[in-house]
């Protein structure tokens, strides 16, 4: 990687115009992975400028050619996918057989789904005799995204918004930017028009900020927290374009009695646990019956201490650090928080793990004895941490679950697949997993409430980046 202190606006790798630096540092050695330069509002307008420019004609690409620019994406990216695994790895402490097989493989995925939703969406469909209804691209698009799943999450928007016929101005997390960086290198050896991509690193207080107010800017597409999206949200209010957030989630996993509760336990703890806790829609409250929940508590024990924790760099582990001091200090007081409120550790709790010295690892903890009012319960942790709730009934189960500020994903587990899906209309969320910890491809992703608005995946995320045109004839 020879750029990762240059932006790269209106195609081609340019200086930024502020000095200052951010470093990049490795979660699980505390070293320096990397430095990327800190973005100036000076370097916002000229990638603005440089996509409004673009937007006179790549707006008016036909797909087909839109469609050979994301090819040309996915055949250089796949040619770095090792490099871009081992990027991730260092600069967020994914597990680096974690890091190839889904955090890096997640951006093909994402772009030849924006490929195969542009061949069969119908950009212009008759409505009546004299009125044709046309779907153009919004314009450009200010992407603003997490560190958590790093490139999944630009994918997600990247390719949908190319696809639609946008123009972009990226930021991505200044906490794991440097993979970032890589992608940019690739779509510039794939070839696309100078402006239709830009790349400007920096803060979301700086860079974040000047994309969200920008005039220039027709819609911004946020990826991150709660707190983050409601300030994005206002800085936007002014020049009323687009705003498309996918934010915070405190999902619940119902667990049914008739449920197989050695399978179905296991399962979420490991799915709350991947990523290092660190995922939005992860499974962080599981709710079993009273009848069953001790055997729940021992299910999750013997899981949690399962779980093979260590080296990133390690081809056998499975989890690593969470992905930096500021985030354990958070996990910490969230397990600290737990204590205090009377819950019960299971297994795990406070500190690193006694076999680790360097590395911000959490040890894997369990709560029992938890009520929905603690604020294990209610507050997003993003760590290996997990709250095992008891009901008594199957409505107080949809109450509890329901008894959150969020509404991102809900999980169902039971025998009776029927009964299970009846629990559906009642839950929340923007998704219902039934029996499954796993998304069909296509499925719409977002929340209700304040886990955000607006959707990604499929023919709903291609559809965040287009406007509705009535076009009548007399």
């Amino acid at each position: 990687m020879s750029h990762s202190t240059d932006f790269y606006i209106d195609g081609a790798w340019v200086t930024p115009l502020g000095a200052d630096r951010i470093e990049v540092v490795n979660p699980a050695t505390e070293q320096v992975a990397g430095v990327v330069a800190q973005g100036t509002a000076a370097d916002v307008d000229l990638a603005v400028a440089a996509a409004r420019r673009a937007f006179e004609t790549w707006g008016r690409t036909a797909p087909d050619e839109r469609i050979t620019f994301l090819r040309a994406v996915i055949d250089g990216y796949t040619a770095r996918l090792d490099e871009v695994a081992a990027t991730i790895c260092a600069e967020m402490g994914a597990p680096i057989t974690f890091a190839r097989q889904a955090q890096a493989a997640s951006l093909i995925g994402q772009f030849e789904r924006a490929i195969a939703t542009l061949q069969k969406y119908e950009l212009t469909t008759p409505l009546s005799g004299t009125v044709t209804v046309r779907r153009e691209p919004i314009g450009v698009a200010g992407l603003i995204t997490a560190w958590n799943w790093p490139l999944n999450l630009i994918a997600g928007k990247l390719a949908y918004a190319l696809a639609a016929g946008c123009t972009v101005v990226l930021k991505p997390s200044e906490v794991a930017p440097l993979s970032a960086v890589l992608l940019a290198e690739v779509i510039d050896e794939a070839g696309l028009p100078a402006g239709v991509f830009n790349l400007v690193n920096g803060d979301g207080a700086t860079v974040g900020q000047r994309i969200s107010a920008h005039p220039g800017v027709d819609m911004v597409s946020f990826t991150g927290s709660t707190r983050a999206g409601i300030l994005i949200a206002k800085a936007a209010a002014d020049s009323v374009k687009r705003v498309h957030q996918e934010l915070g989630g405190k999902s619940a996993n119902i667990i049914l009695p008739d449920a197989d509760h050695e399978q179905a336990v296991a399962a979420g703890v490991r799915r709350a646990f991947k990523n290092s806790g660190q995922s939005c829609q992860a499974p962080t409250r599981m709710l079993v019956h009273r009848s069953r929940y001790d055997e729940a508590l021992r299910y999750a024990r013997r899981t949690a201490e399962s779980i093979r924790y260590g080296d990133p760099a390690d081809p056998r582990t499975e989890m690593g650090p969470v992905v930096s001091g500021a985030q354990f200090e958070r996990v910490q007081s969230m397990i600290r928080s737990g204590i205090e409120q009377g819950a019960r550790v299971v297994t795990g709790g406070l500190g690193r793990p006694s076999d680790v010295g360097t590395g911000w690892f959490v040890r894997p903890t369990i709560f029992g004895g938890v009520d929905n009012s603690m604020t294990i319960a209610r507050e997003e942790i993003f760590g290996p941490v997990l709250p095992i709730i008891a009901y008594d009934t199957e409505d107080e189960a949809v109450a509890i679950a329901n008894d959150t500020p969020y509404g991102l994903a809900n999980y169902v587990q039971s025998a009776d697949r029927e009964h299970a899906l009846a629990l559906a209309p009642r839950l929340r969320s923007g998704r219902v997993y039934i029996n499954t910890m796993d998304a069909t491809e296509t499925a719409p992703f977002g929340g209700y409430k304040q886990s955000g608005n607006g959707r990604e995946e499929g023919e709903f995320g291609l559809e965040e980046y287009l406007e509705t045109k009535a076009v009548i004839t007399g």
